[in-house]
């Protein structure tokens, strides 16, 4: 299962909105570019300068790291990505035409998403990008200046009928039909769910077959498992990712730490998943470095199947005020499970090793880059959640950024239905906001078991949405419980109304701002949202939450919070017996009916008043420019960040310094 809020959601939409104050620091300028339905933003790093010069090293060194995988991405997402990418950096960079004209501008623009999404595909709906520039211009433009390039990568951007989907979720082959290099050429969904049904692990610590390798056919037609390592399918690139791993070795904060490290390393060198299952465990028994980070292919998202995980990197440490909210939690875990709405054989009889931290991000990498998660909760094994624990965090720093771009911007007054209600957000919407991750990711990913038997792989594709449902209603339900005040992680028992009127705004209405007209929602966490929001409207039976039309304008309005909190509770009850049971069907069941399928009515009213104020749906990120600074003997005294590093000047950076891959693998 996947257990990382890979989100923007809320905290682009309605949540960072809801900060109406002055921004703290007028000097720094958080909104860096702008372009097609994506804005692009700067974060700080609060607490820098508190590090040691020991954790300073640690962090550079781990972000080297990171860096030195960005290549892996691109390529899983699609084997032409690279060579679309190089050849679109190669002519921006030496074009000696007009870099004015209509048609280069609309490259540039067309370059900047595929930076943005790691490839030719949407981020988020996953399509095609479509280039505004014909492809009579780009040829000319590419001989004109002297650019080789592979003609195969023409229809591939320029025809709409080849390979015109990242990753497909329904249909006859959702492998062969997508075009993430999850899988090798000719491997359909049949031969690979029989083989990963015939190499499944059942033992008592199993390891997570197909985690980091490509399935595909040797020169006879037998499948075989190309394993990503050093020496295999992208060894060039975790062969620099272990050169810097290896420097961070010999400054890690403690010896547990310098042990993860080691596990990381061999697992690059060797792909061996019992490894990998080592290093996780010792990831999540190291507790007391204020430095940490996730490195390599974590989430299944991206795999039609939910097999294979993308490559990925965030490298953080604490911040050490905010994480007494997360340590309430973590302290009180058991008694979250107790009180669980969920029948009683689902629930854990003894929590162990729930951690929750708030952390500072400090580079973003893979798939957490430019688009990032603010919180994440891992291991993903549900046997080592079990024996051993998870790690939870949040990410304020970066729900920080979201919210101070955000100061302003229109969003609550447009599409909120009260004054009272856009009191509420004002007032409680970032702390509820915050204070929800906490909940999704410390004591929702971590709660209930599986019954014995039950395969990680029982709910098929049906299984990220399951499971964000399920970490959402976990934290909807408990954010309106007194033990909430009592613990005085909220104010009042009041505050939690901003979160569900802004739940329920978005799942049934604002994020359809992301999705075009005609196309349906695609995207797990859009999925995950829009089902609680669509069962709970049609699971009314006392008008507890209905849409309503205003002077031609769509709100929603809640009459009865407490009744839509027992909602949460029994669709909360429900997803958790398809979990544990591993109802494939049922879950099937639920994501077609409530998740798929948009209310046109809704859509085009949303887009329309959305369209006027002017605003992006998605944001991410540029990272900080780290610098060495060194004494005359050339000993490394000091790490500074830079954050005047613009979105286009990073990126070409990036893919001269971290370009490690082929075009082909």
């Amino acid at each position: 299962m996947k257990k990382t809020l890979l989100i923007m959601a809320l905290a682009v939409l309605s949540l960072a909105s809801c900060q109406k104050k002055q921004s703290e620091s007028a000097e720094f300028v958080y909104n860096v570019d702008k372009f097609y339905d994506l804005e692009i933003l700067r974060y700080k790093v609060p607490g820098w300068d508190e590090l040691s010069l020991q954790q300073k090293q640690l962090v550079f060194y781990l972000s080297e790291a990171a860096l030195q995988g960005r290549d892996i991405l691109y390529d899983q997402n699609g084997r032409y990505n690279l060579r679309i990418r190089r050849t679109l950096e190669a002519l921006y960079t030496n074009y000696q035409g007009d870099k004015q004209s209509n048609e280069f501008l609309k490259m540039e623009k067309y370059l900047k998403r595929v930076w943005f999404a790691n490839g030719i595909y949407h981020h988020y709906s996953e399509d095609k990008f479509h280039p505004e520039f014909s492809q009579e211009w780009f040829v000319k433009a590419l001989e004109e200046t002297g650019i080789t390039y592979d003609t195969a990568i023409l229809p591939v951007m320029f025809d709409p009928m080849v390979l015109p989907r990242r990753m497909v979720q329904s249909g006859r082959d959702l492998v062969l039909q997508s075009a993430g290099n999850y899988y090798g050429e000719g491997v359909t969904q049949i031969e690979a769910e029989a083989w990963y049904e015939q190499h499944r692990d059942t033992s008592a610590e199993p390891v997570w077959n197909g985690l980091n390798s490509r399935l595909s056919k040797d020169k006879f037609g037998q499948l075989y498992e190309n394993v990503y390592r050093v020496g295999g399918l992208y060894g060039q690139a975790l062969e620099k990712v272990n050169y810097w791993l290896e420097k961070a070795m010999t400054v890690a904060e403690n010896e547990q730490q310098k042990e993860v490290i080691r596990l990381l390393v061999e697992l690059n060198r060797t792909g061996d998943l019992v490894t990998f299952n080592k290093y996780c465990i010792a990831w999540v028994q190291e507790q007391e470095a204020r430095v940490d980070f996730v490195n390599g292919f974590t989430e299944t998202y991206s795999d039609p199947l939910g097999i294979t995980g993308t490559w990925e990197s965030l490298v953080n440490f604490k911040d050490l005020d905010a994480c007494k909210r997360t340590q309430a939690i973590s302290d009180n875990a058991q008694w979250f499970e107790d009180n669980s709405p969920t029948d009683k054989k689902f629930k854990k009889e003894e929590v162990k090793g729930v951690s929750a931290k708030v952390i500072t991000a400090a580079m973003l990498a893979g798939d957490c880059y430019p688009a990032t998660p603010i919180g994440i909760n891992l291991p993903n094994a549900n046997w080592i959640r079990r024996e051993y624990g998870s790690k939870s965090v949040s990410i304020d720093n970066l729900s920080h950024a979201y919210a101070e771009a955000a100061v302003g911007n229109g969003f609550n007054e447009e599409f909120m239905i009260s004054d009272n209600i856009r009191k509420l957000a004002d007032q409680y919407g970032v702390l509820c906001s915050d204070l929800h991750t906490d909940l999704h990711e410390c004591v929702g990913h971590g709660s209930g078991k599986m019954l014995p038997g039950v395969s990680k792989d029982a709910l098929k594709e049906c299984a990220s949405v399951i499971e964000e449902t399920r970490a959402d209603l976990f934290g909807l339900y408990f954010m309106a419980d007194a033990k909430l005040v009592e613990l005085g992680l909220l104010p009042n028992a009041e505050a939690y109304k901003a979160f569900y009127y802004q739940q329920m705004m978005n799942g049934l209405l604002t994020q359809l701002v992301r999705i075009e007209p005609g196309k349906k929602v695609t995207e797990a966490h859009m999925q995950n949202r829009q089902l609680i929001a669509q069962w709970v409207l049609q699971h009314c039976t006392n008008n507890e939450v209905e849409v309503i039309n205003r002077s031609g304008k769509f709100y929603v309005r809640i009459n009865d919070y407490e009744g839509l909190r027992q909602l949460y509770g029994q669709l909360l009850r429900e997803i958790q017996r398809i979990t544990s049971e591993g109802d494939y069907e049922a879950a099937r069941v639920l994501v077609d009916t409530y998740a798929v399928e948009v209310n046109r009515e809704w859509h085009n009213n949303i887009l329309t008043r959305y369209e006027a104020l002017n605003l992006a749906p998605y944001k991410g990120f540029v990272n900080p420019v780290m610098i060495p600074v060194y004494d005359r003997k050339g000993n490394m005294t000091d790490i500074t960040l830079d954050f005047t590093e613009g979105y286009v000047e990073q990126h070409l950076r990036y893919s001269r310094d971290y370009s490690n891959l082929p075009d082909i693998n």
